[in-house]
């Protein structure tokens, strides 16, 4: 890249918004920078489909809107959207070979909210094949490259995270201004620790599921990756609304989370879950006692808490989520849309084959473990007891919160892992990178995850705040003020290639 493009494309999407509005930068030039950046780091393999004409088209109406003062949130911002929100005309593969000629007819209601405040698409950005992985490497595009170095291991390749990764590595390597994510899991808050940007996943309802390639619909919510806290609260306040065609939408009035921030933490009670910090690694261990010390020095009172249920999260979690991906991925037989095998016999076989090469092996897992716990032999055993955990879960959240204003855990169990090493890992060992972040999901509570430190060899480390529901506004409040105390510096190594 030129110095010129580095330096436009390490714009905040704040500093972005504001230059643009000022005219000391025009959008045309500002969306070919990052237009000519997607191309430079394909290497990375964040996009599945690049949009660089529709990008054009958009950046010229945004101009035509700045020129005459029309501005509107985000004009003229260059954003990367997931492949999981579907997005008229344009291919919408959620990762899959079943759906990688899929082009839909209509937009998300989160990529048509992002379309009318004047936001520029750059593509759809690669993910885990229908959102299931926690590393970025069950895509049927190919896995995504962290653009984050170890500081021992310069030549190592590591994983962004999952399953969000793409948008994740778009935003650490500057090659979009922010991004559309979800999170069924953690698939935002866990790609945003382990590459050191922001993740945001709201309160369930909070932003509308309509238009979104479904995984686990109890579970999925959309959410913003971005590079500062701020960026995120600008990128929520569009992404949210009530949606009618969402039967889940939460009917709240609209908030500019920018607009009302206040950091502080000043006053605040801070949870800590004594279950999130017992056997951390040396290097999580002294990043979040940093974190206690900053959030004290900040004025907030650290109470010592107990989440009992909170190991009952996950394998909860494994149960409900694969039993509603069985359901919704039944869908994909061939007949209506998408892949289908031509070398079956008869109807029956055009389904098994179908779904045998339309689907990657985590899917298929996840189908099976699904089909078998909604069956007569496992429906009262798994998935009725999982529903009575999952209340119990949510139960004691609510009963914490009335003690405690937020709660802070880490958000990974440490720093990104190799991309040679996600293949060797077995489904067990792959599932745990979820353990602090799935008890979210389950009860429907936001979370953030905020850069907090360095491991010794120089990856990122999130730390995590969660709130009660419909709790955003304090969420970027704390997280600002410990963002700016922090004021994590670029410690890692990027890329060369970018």
């Amino acid at each position: 890249m030129s110095t010129l493009t580095n330096d436009l494309c390490s714009l905040s999407l704040v500093t972005a918004r504001d230059k643009l509005r000022s005219k000391e930068i025009g959008v045309l030039e500002f969306v070919e920078t990052y237009i000519t950046a997607v191309q430079d780091a394909r290497g990375l393999n964040a996009f599945i489909t690049e949009t660089p004409e529709l990008a054009r088209e958009q950046a010229l109406r945004s101009e035509k809107k700045l020129m005459h003062g029309e501005g509107r949130l985000l004009e003229g911002i260059p954003l990367g959207i997931k492949d999981l929100f579907c997005t008229k005309g344009v291919r919408t593969t959620a990762g899959s070979r079943i759906l990688e000629n899929f082009i839909p007819q209509y937009e998300s209601t989160v990529s048509q909210n992002l379309l009318d405040e004047g936001a520029v698409f750059l593509g759809k950005t690669n993910m885990d094949e229908f959102a299931m992985g926690s590393a970025n490497i069950t895509s049927y595009f190919g896995p995504v490259i962290s653009p984050i170095r170890s500081t021992e291991h310069l030549e190592k390749d590591l994983v962004p995270g999952g399953s969000s990764g793409g948008s994740a590595t778009a935003v650490a390597a500057n090659i979009a201004v922010a991004a559309t994510a979800s999170d069924t899991g953690g698939s935002i808050r866990q790609p945003a620790s382990f590459t050191g940007t922001v993740g945001i996943k709201p309160t369930y309802g909070l932003c509308s599921r309509y238009g979104m390639v479904a995984f686990a619909s109890s579970l999925d919510q959309a959410g913003p990756i971005a590079r500062n806290v701020r960026d995120a609260a600008l990128m929520l306040s569009v992404m949210a609304s009530y949606d009618p065609k969402d039967s889940t939408s939460l009917n709240v009035p609209r908030t500019n989370y920018l607009d009302a921030l206040q950091p502080s933490a000043k006053g605040l009670k801070i949870g800590i879950p004594k279950e999130c910090f017992e056997n951390l690694s040396d290097d999580l261990t002294r990043v979040m006692r940093g974190s206690l010390d900053t959030l004290s020095h900040l004025g907030a009172e650290t109470v010592d808490i107990s989440l009992k249920m909170l190991k009952y999260a996950l394998p909860t979690y494994y149960i409900i989520a694969p039993a509603e991906a069985s359901s919704n991925l039944a869908r994909y037989d061939g007949v209506r849309y998408g892949f289908r095998a031509t070398t079956a016999d008869n109807i029956q076989d055009m389904y098994a084959h179908t779904r045998r090469l339309g689907f990657g092996k985590e899917v298929r897992r996840r189908i099976f473990i699904g089909t078998y716990v909604l069956s007569v032999a496992g429906y009262e055993s798994y998935y009725v007891m999982a529903q009575k955990v999952r209340q119990k879960i949510t139960q004691e959240f609510e009963e914490i919160f009335k003690h405690v204003d937020v709660i802070i855990m880490p958000t990974t169990t440490g720093g990104a892992f190799g991309l040679e090493d996600g293949p060797k890992m077995s489904a067990v060992d792959m599932y745990l990178n979820d353990i602090f972040t799935v008890a979210l999901n389950m009860a429907r509570l936001p979370g953030i995850s905020v850069p907090g430190g360095y491991t010794s060899d120089g990856l990122p480390l999130g730390v995590q705040f969660i709130g009660p529901r419909l709790s955003e506004q304090l969420l970027f409040n704390v997280s600002a003020a410990f963002e700016d105390a922090v004021q994590i510096g670029d410690a890692t190594q990027i890329k060369e290639t970018i």
